[in-house]
């Protein structure tokens, strides 16, 4: 992950160095939240690419930033508090620059041959610590992980770990009803040498007391023993994951010239596109092609007020749920409270704490986006479901231009019928499942991958010629056929046939999927467990 990243963590690092030497220099209230800018936005970084041991460094020195932001009259910072700062800055650069280099070494290794210029599947090293206990449980996890392209080495919890190595992930599998003062010193020694990996604790005991103190031993997340393997393997594959989020977009309702131009450049220091309208009888329009995910709204302006505004949005079904931050200098609270309830989500007074604007804006937004993104994914696969996949294609194919690629896949299970008569629908579902943790972890962070309906899928690939994309779904397909499906008599094996489109040869979402959608009954036709290119007219 950090290799194919390092310019975009270099950059973050580099602002960050160079925002806090201005700090130190001048001591400058303007210069200290611009370096508290600069470590939100490597913090946010480093949550898009699954890093949590740098996630919680990251956050440490925000922590420390925020609780010394003050006002200007209190900075600059006595000598104490930049050396504690210091200490936090050193030792989060240490860890980045520490948790980079085995992978860099690694990933030059894992370059496959067969399909050259793309990194498609991506090795990673998985820890198990194991008890003697638990080897059945642990051999269990292992082929299931190589089955999805991971490399495990098992250890005992008293065992020696490869210092030359920096897993992806930690998977702790103590014996049942484990609890020990040596497991904890074990916890937090990997914790300390493998900064940027996951850490994971299979069979926690479901009690707080328990679980905050494997949390302050290093653990990321607890799994109670009872739940199934899934859940691990779907933990390890969301980390091979990463993602990097539409720009936030906020409307400012304000008749302030220069209120206007201080939020909005406090908006775009943090990266968040903003568009201000002065007229609150435009919100309507604007709103419809702008499409924000929240809007900062003035109390007090010309014609009507924000509340009123805001009840008039608040009847539309489109926008009930919209986020509206409040913006100004009313320091009545029955007024405040008024406004929340009717229809208002926060009340910021003027003059604003940028840094306090930012993390408003900035959670607002993660959690609206969150809720509507949960209305989009199939709750079988976590994938997007057939309304969303159609919608992102759509979107993917609007954007393409003349010497751009996208390869197209319709995938189906064969026969699926039958193993749903055969064995039940509960095999059914694991079956689907297997299939779609494979292309998770098989397929790169740009790609769409949907469930289309019942045992079908839909994927996206861009920049990649069908060719490369024929590959890379063969591929797939061979590891499916030899990936076993328990039930309670053993195990079944299944298998997909598919079908590829690409652009320029079909030019629009509709044509693609209609023409992958062809190629895949010809798969069928020709005896399935196959990959067919669409002929392009």
């Amino acid at each position: 992950m950090a290799l194919s990243h390092s310019s975009s963590i270099n950059d973050r690092i580099n602002v960050l160095r160079t925002r806090w030497g201005n700090y130190v220099s001048d001591g400058s209230f303007e210069h200290f939240i611009e370096f508290t800018v600069a470590v939100n936005s490597l913090a946010e970084f480093f949550s898009r690419m699954r890093l949590p041991g740098l996630i919680r460094l990251s956050e440490a020195l925000e922590n420390q930033a925020l609780t010394r932001l003050g006002t200007p009259g209190s900075h600059p910072l006595g000598a104490q508090g930049v050396s504690l700062l210091q200490d936090r800055l050193n030792a989060l650069l240490e860890a980045v620059a520490a948790s980079r280099l085995p992978l860099a070494e690694r990933r030059s290794e894992d370059r496959t041959d067969d399909v050259p210029d793309v990194e498609w599947i991506k090795p990673r090293s998985v820890w198990l610590i194991v008890a003697p206990e638990m080897q059945e449980m642990a051999g269990l996890l292992r082929k299931q992980f190589d089955f999805f392209g991971f490399q495990t080495l098992e250890m005992h919890w008293d065992g020696h770990q490869p210092a030359s190595d920096t897993p992806l992930a930690v998977l702790f599998i103590p014996a049942p009803g484990s609890s020990s003062a040596v497991e904890h010193l074990c916890i937090a020694r990997i914790r300390k040498q493998c900064v940027a990996s996951q850490l994971i604790y299979l069979g926690a005991h479901p009690a707080v007391e328990s679980i905050v103190a494997l949390m302050r031993s290093g653990i990321d997340l607890t799994i109670p023993r009872e739940e199934d393997s899934s859940r691990v393997l779907n933990c390890v594959l969301d980390l091979v994951q990463h993602y990097e989020p539409e720009k936030f977009r906020v409307l400012v309702v304000e008749d302030s010239r220069v209120a206007v131009t201080m939020i909005q450049r406090t908006l775009s220091e943090n990266g968040i596109d903003s568009h201000a309208i002065r007229d609150p009888g435009m919100l309507l329009d604007v709103i419809e092609s702008y499409r924000p995910d929240l809007i900062l709204m003035d109390m007090y302006m010309p014609r009507f007020n924000g509340i009123e505004a805001t009840r008039v949005l608040r009847q539309m079904s489109a926008y009930t749920s919209l986020p509206i931050v409040y913006l100004s200098g009313e320091s009545d609270v029955g007024m405040q409270v008024e406004a929340l309830r009717l229809g208002g989500d926060q009340f910021l007074i003027k003059p604003f704490n940028p840094v306090l604007l930012a993390a408003v804006v900035k959670t607002k937004i993660e959690r609206f986006r969150e809720t509507q993104r949960s209305t989009h994914l199939d709750g079988l696969t976590a994938l997007l479901n057939h309304t969303a996949a159609k919608s992102q294609l759509k979107m993917m194919t609007s954007r393409l231009t003349a010497n751009k690629t996208l390869s197209v896949v319709m995938i189906d299970i064969d026969h699926f019928k039958l193993v749903n008569d055969t064995y039940g629908h509960p095999v059914g579902d694991q079956v689907i499942r297997g299939l779609a943790w494979l292309l998770k972890g098989r397929l790169r962070a740009s790609d769409m991958i949907g469930r289309y309906g019942g045992e079908e899928f839909l994927i996206a690939l861009p920049d990649v010629s069908p060719e490369k994309a024929r590959l890379v779904i063969d591929r797939i397909r061979q590891d499916f056929s030899s990936l076993p499906h328990a039930h309670p008599k053993g195990a079944l094996f299944s298998s997909f046939s598919a079908g590829i489109a690409s652009y320029p040869d079909f030019d629009s979402a509709q044509s693609l999927t209609e023409a992958a959608d062809n190629a895949l009954l010809e798969a069928k036709r020709l005896g399935r467990n196959r990959v067919v290119k669409a002929i392009s007219r």
